[in-house]
């Protein structure tokens, strides 16, 4: 089960929606306060995934150097129902290869 962290820009109650995976929230990690570098040196050693609504982080770290799979979602609205339809449209990418 891959294990994903959720940003504190994106709805809490998203976790609930994909049982597929071990979703932890920033807050829940305690890692609110964190700028952006930090929390991916963090996040690097204990998830596989970042799910994530900042579309600049692409132009604040150089995200190659960490080990962590980032996945930006583009919406028009943060708004919970928004988010879960983008989110159901990329989530089977998310999941383990079977082959």
């Amino acid at each position: 089960m891959r294990s994903v962290l959720l940003d504190e820009n994106l709805p809490r109650k998203l976790s609930r929606d994909l049982l597929e995976f071990a979703i932890r929230t920033v807050q829940e990690e305690g890692w609110t306060s964190y700028a952006n570098g930090q929390l991916l040196v963090r996040a690097q050693d204990r998830f596989d995934v970042l799910l994530t609504a900042d579309r600049r982080l692409q132009f604040q770290q150089n995200l190659a150097r960490f080990n962590i799979g980032i996945v930006v979602i583009l919406t028009v609205s943060l708004r919970y129902r928004t988010i879960r339809v983008a989110v159901d449209r990329f989530v089977w990418l998310l999941l383990p290869s079977t082959g």
